[in-house]
C-alpha cells in the first residue's frame, strides 16, 4: 500500500498540470475587457408632432444620462402647427439646451405641407429655411458635441445639408431626407423638380456612405429617415409578377429601396434602416432581418438600442421612453 502512494501522488501531480492551462485560459475568459466600442443611442420617432413642445422636452429630459451616445429626433413640429420662424427657433433653442448630442432627422411636417399666406405652397423655402436654423453648424445640436460630416461640405449638393454622418466605435450612422407621404413625390406633371434633384443628391450620398463603410471597415451602417422605404421588400418576378396587379401611382421610394437593397448585398457587416414608419395597433417596435439587411419602425415611440459584438448581436432594443401628452399612434409611412 505504502508503494502504491508515491505513484498515486505523482498521477495527481500530472493531472493538475495538464489542468493548469485550460484554468489559466477559463481565468483569462473571465477577465476579458468590456467590448470598446459598445455603446447606447436613442431616436425619438415624430414625438415632437404627437405631444408638442412639453412631450418633446421630457423626452429629451428623459434621455440626458451620460451613457447615451446621441439622440436621434424625428421632426420637430407637428402637422397643425404654424410653419413660421418662431416655431421653428423655439424648437433650436430646446434642442440647444439638451445634454446629450441630438441630431435632428427631418420630418415631412416640418416642410412639405407649408404653405404662404396666399395658400400656394412654399416648402422649399421652408426647407431652406430649416437648413439655416438646424444645419448650418458641422456638429450636432445640444451641449454635448458630437462632429458630423454634411452632404454641403460636397460643392455639388451645397443645399444637402440635413444629411450628416458620424461614426461612433465601429458603426458608420447617417440620416437622409426621406419625408414620409410617398417622399414628397407629387404626381401633377411638372411639380416634382424638389423630388427629383434630391433623390439626385441621396443617390450620391448613399454611394458615399458605403464608400466610407467600406474604407473605414466598420462592422454596421446604420441608416435614419422619416417616411419608410420599405427596405426589406423584395421585387415581384417571374409568375407573381404577372399575378400582381398594376401599381396605382409612383412608388417615391422604390428607387432609394433598390440602392439600399443593392449596396447591403456588398457590404460584409450589418445594414439597418430605422424610419417613423406606422407601426400595427397594439405593436411594439422590432427589428426585422433579411440577410444582413435590418428594418426598425419607431412609430411614435421613443427608445433605445444598444450596440455591441458584431454579426447577428450588433443591436438589440433597450428601453422605451414614453413621453406625457402623446395622443396616440399617427406615424405616417
Amino acid at each position: 500500500m505504502r508503494a502504491r502512494r508515491p505513484l498515486l501522488l505523482a498521477a495527481l501531480l500530472a493531472a493538475c498540470m495538464v489542468a493548469a492551462p485550460a484554468c489559466a485560459r477559463d481565468k483569462k475568459k473571465k477577465a476579458a475587457p468590456a467590448d470598446p466600442d459598445a455603446h447606447r443611442f436613442a431616436v425619438v420617432g415624430r414625438r415632437a408632432a404627437e405631444g408638442g413642445e412639453a412631450a418633446l422636452k421630457a423626452v429629451l429630459d428623459d434621455t440626458s444620462d451620460d451613457d447615451l451616445a446621441f439622440l436621434v429626433v424625428t421632426g420637430i413640429k407637428g402637422a397643425q402647427e404654424a410653419c413660421g420662424d418662431r416655431v421653428y427657433q423655439k424648437r433650436r433653442a430646446l434642442f440647444d439646451k439638451a445634454r446629450r448630442p441630438v441630431i435632428l432627422s427631418l420630418s415631412g411636417d416640418d416642410w412639405t405641407g407649408c404653405r404662404n399666406s396666399a395658400g400656394r405652397t412654399n416648402a422649399i423655402e421652408r426647407l431652406n429655411r430649416l437648413r439655416e436654423l438646424f444645419y448650418s453648424e458641422p456638429e450636432a445640436l445640444g451641449r454635448n458635441k458630437l462632429p458630423l460630416t454634411r452632404l454641403s461640405s460636397s460643392p455639388r449638393f451645397r443645399s444637402y445639408a440635413e444629411n450628416a454622418h458620424w461614426q461612433v466605435g465601429k458603426v458608420l450612422y447617417a440620416t437622409i431626407n426621406l419625408p414620409a407621404a410617398n417622399n414628397h413625390y407629387l404626381p401633377a406633371a411638372g411639380r416634382n423638380s424638389e423630388y427629383e434633384d434630391r433623390a439626385v443628391a441621396n443617390r450620391f450620398w448613399l454611394n458615399r456612405l458605403f464608400a466610407i463603410a467600406k474604407q473605414d471597415k466598420v462592422d454596421a451602417v446604420v441608416l435614419f429617415a422619416e417616411g419608410n422605404m420599405q427596405p426589406l421588400l423584395q421585387p415581384a418576378n417571374g409568375l407573381r409578377a404577372l399575378l400582381q396587379r398594376a401599381p396605382t401611382g409612383h412608388d417615391g421610394f422604390a428607387d432609394t429601396r433598390r440602392q439600399v437593397q443593392l449596396r447591403a448585398a456588398g457590404f460584409q457587416g450589418r445594414v439597418l434602416v430605422i424610419d417613423s414608419g406606422k407601426l400595427p395597433l397594439d405593436a411594439q417596435p422590432a427589428i426585422s432581418w433579411r440577410g444582413n439587411l435590418g428594418h426598425l419602425s419607431v412609430g411614435t415611440e421613443a427608445i433605445e438600442l444598444r450596440v455591441a459584438g458584431k454579426g447577428d448581436n450588433v443591436f438589440s432594443l433597450g428601453a422605451t421612453l414614453r413621453a406625457p401628452a402623446a395622443s396616440g399612434q399617427s406615424g405616417r409611412q
